[in-house]
């Protein structure tokens, strides 16, 4: 008899699940001292408050009650991380000339995944998107759009940090268009 797996669940990251992402992330906030906070900040902004200070602008905006992404679930730890928002949010895909607007419509962005090392390439990430598409769709929201990698050789797992895009393809997205090596994912949510 196969032995049995513990139930995954998937929760927006509130202030009451501020301690689950915290203790994910780790001390080295995911990586770097990041704190997913990257693309919500100028690349100066961003250099200057590694560590601590975007760990707590990263706490400072789930307290204002904003929910900037989804957490995966194991047996009640949490495992994973999307970041998930509407696209304004993220100033440095404001600012890109490789990932500007496609077009004027509203969209939600992905901009980030974080999986525990022990629940690394297991299929996670397409679960998180699949959640994250079902985040978006409580919110009301249409299009979501990912950047997704595409690994030319085995890259450390660090630096896939906006996923690959063989998981947003299982997830469903389409490639919509695409600025030299970098494509742009879409999910259009059907009513």
């Amino acid at each position: 008899m196969p032995a049995k797996t513990a139930k995954m669940e998937f929760h927006p990251l509130t202030p009451e699940r501020w301690q689950d992402f915290e203790t994910l992330f780790g001390e080295r906030g995911a990586c770097g001292g990041c704190w997913c906070m990257a693309w919500r900040l100028t690349g100066k902004q961003f250099d200057e408050q590694k560590g601590a200070p975007n760990k707590k602008a990263m706490k400072a905006i789930v307290a204002r009650g904003d929910q900037p992404g989804v957490l995966a679930y194991v047996g009640g730890q949490a495992v994973g991380w999307c970041s998930v928002a509407p696209r304004e949010t993220f100033i440095r895909l404001e600012s890109s000339r490789v990932l500007k607007p496609i077009d004027d419509k509203s969209v939600w962005s992905i901009s980030c995944f974080f999986i525990a090392k022990e629940h690394r390439r297991k299929g996670l990430s397409v679960k998180l998107l699949k959640a994250a598409i079902e985040f978006v769709r409580r919110q009301g929201g249409k299009i979501i759009e990912g950047y997704p990698n595409e690994p030319k050789k085995d890259q450390p797992d660090v630096f896939m940090w906006t996923g690959l895009a063989a998981s947003f393809i299982k997830a469903g997205f389409k490639e919509a268009d695409r600025r030299g090596s970098r494509p742009i994912f879409r999910y259009e949510l059907k009513r």
